[in-house]
């Protein structure tokens, strides 16, 4: 197990209450916002509380998603974009410090909130509308992380500033 309380910042937290995108193939995309929150609530086996994934199936390996800062401002600087924050992006948890993919398989712990590293949050032919065109095919095998969350408790962003 990887005890990751010193070495992965949390930024940001994200939930939003319905899916704008998944589920909506051949279809618009819902306007539900991302809503910025200071702590949110991790319960085991179950997601985020107030988010769209919450109890959405049983062992869904999406029940909170993570990004990395660092990916972020990549990603910014390779498609020139300067007006666009993280939560357009829809993941629920921005992070410092961590090779995200590298969390993939195992067991990690961030705030004293374990969690099982499932997948990557691969990108979707949507990001190029949420964020810019090229964000689907520069974000290949640098989306995000899927994961279930282990055990309860508190995710708390930190007070900073997320880009440098």
């Amino acid at each position: 197990m990887l005890k990751s309380d010193d070495s992965i910042e949390v930024l940001q937290v994200f939930v939003s209450p319905g899916h704008n995108f998944f589920g909506h193939h051949g279809r618009e995309a819902s306007a539900y916002p991302t809503v910025e929150v200071e702590t949110v609530e991790c319960l085991a086996g179950r997601g985020l509380r107030g988010d769209r994934f919450l109890d959405y199936k049983a062992d869904y390996a999406g029940q909170v998603t993570f990004f990395a800062n660092e990916v972020f401002v990549e990603l910014c600087a390779a498609l020139g974009v300067r007006d666009r924050p993280p939560a357009v992006l829809r993941r629920n948890v921005l992070t410092r410090g961590a090779d995200l993919n590298a969390l993939v398989g195992r067991e990690f712990t961030v705030q004293g909130v374990r969690f099982a590293g499932m997948a990557e949050c691969k990108p979707c032919y949507w990001m190029d509308a949420a964020f810019a065109p090229g964000a689907e095919e520069w974000l290949r095998g640098r989306g995000g992380l899927r994961a279930r969350i282990l055990t309860d408790g508190v995710l708390r962003a930190k007070q900073t500033a997320v880009l440098k």
